[in-house]
């Protein structure tokens, strides 16, 4: 993405032009909560622990031995460092709310070692997890974090967000690409829980 006029088609584009696409247009749900990003607090680090684990176990990433072994309190001790001492102003942790709920988060950072298109720049700030609770999905809060990455991204020199995509996981790669991200060409091999998961580069303009 540049920053000249919006594709219609780019849905942060979109959100950045302010125009919000309605996921369920034509349809009656009632009222609904406030919506919106802010940045992470020190309160967040146990919901976002405990989000991030719900998220791995209904992608299927974790198995429910797995799950039980993990110590979550060390976990949540890292999620509240990385929330209250950052390493520097492009390592961030926003959270999505939808009143006073944590529905999902989104943390990023510099991005290092990855060999992008020269499109990309020479500042490209990786998304390192974006997670939606499952109960949470189709709302509108991953585009949303998206968004305010990409703003906060620009703030500070940056040129592109990239993040990393299991090949197999579908609903991730559609929401990618339309939220106007490409595949960048790298891939990995990551070890889940004793089985081997290809992820793809996948990278956005901002």
């Amino acid at each position: 993405m540049d920053s000249g006029p919006h594709d219609p088609d780019d849905l942060l584009g979109a959100l950045a032009a302010g125009q919000v696409p309605d996921e369920h247009a034509g349809h009656d749900h009632g009222p609904t909560a406030d919506v919106s990003v802010r940045p992470a607090t020190p309160e967040d680090a146990p919901l976002v622990t405990a989000l991030q684990l719900r998220a791995w176990r209904a992608r299927g990433l974790v198995t429910d031995e797995l799950l039980a072994a993990i110590d979550t309190s060390s976990v949540t001790t890292q999620w509240h460092s990385a929330i209250t001492d950052p390493p520097s102003s492009r390592h961030r942790v926003l959270t999505a709310v939808a009143g006073a709920d944590v529905v999902g988060f989104l943390a990023c950072a510099p991005a290092t070692d990855v060999p992008l298109p020269d499109t990309a720049g020479d500042e490209p700030v990786e998304v390192l997890t974006l997670e939606v609770d499952t109960s949470r999905t189709r709302e509108g809060h991953g585009s949303r974090l998206l968004a305010a990455c990409a703003d906060l991204a620009r703030e500070v020199g940056g040129t592109a967000l990239v993040t990393w995509a299991a090949q197999d996981d579908d609903a991730r790669t559609r929401f990618l690409s339309t939220a106007g991200f490409a595949p960048a060409g790298p891939r990995r091999v990551l070890d889940a829980a004793g089985t081997e998961v290809v992820e793809s580069c996948w990278f956005a303009q901002i």
